[in-house]
């Protein structure tokens, strides 16, 4: 770890004696120490909070095992898709010219294109010529969802480091 304060002989204005310069240091350490395991928390915290939610979903549906299973390969599938559509979405955009100039149309087109191919893919081993208008609707959803969980962590997160300034 680098110290990121200045050593008395670089800035003479300062007028900080080395004990000052310690404990500034020191106190640098404890709030980034404060911030990881903060950070650690929040995210123990969103994870037991949507395992909770998932159990608490299964009770009040009075699920069956079978039925159990069968939501269970359903959301496996909905996130293999959608892992699949981040993966071409992402090599996309990664093999796009930097700074090249690109319209709003050329990245409505990319996702397009990005969801059926992650949709083709899922359906290899089937004779697949259509696409099932649900799976769209759950790759959107998906999609959604993806979106609000990391405006949500951004804004802990911000909330976080707010309270830490």
């Amino acid at each position: 770890m680098t110290d990121n304060l200045p050593v008395p002989d670089d800035l003479p204005y300062l007028n900080l004696s080395q004990s000052e310069l310690d404990e500034l240091r020191k106190s640098k350490k404890e709030l980034t120490e404060y911030g990881k395991q903060r950070l650690k928390e929040l995210i123990y915290k969103q994870d037991m909070h949507k395992m909770e939610d998932a159990a608490k979903d299964l009770v009040l549906e009075n699920l069956t095992h079978e039925d159990m299973l069968e939501l269970a390969e359903q959301r496996e599938r909905s996130n293999r898709i959608l892992q699949r559509y981040n993966d071409f979405y992402n090599k996309e955009c990664a093999s796009l010219p930097t700074g090249g100039p690109i319209s709003m149309e050329n990245l409505q087109a990319l996702t397009l294109e990005c969801m059926i191919d992650a949709l083709i893919c899922e359906n290899m081993n089937v004779g697949y010529n259509a696409i099932a208008i649900d799976d769209i609707k759950d790759l959107i959803e998906g999609l959604y969802r993806q979106s609000n969980e990391f405006l949500k962590r951004v804004q802990e997160f911000k909330d976080s480091a707010d309270g830490v300034a």
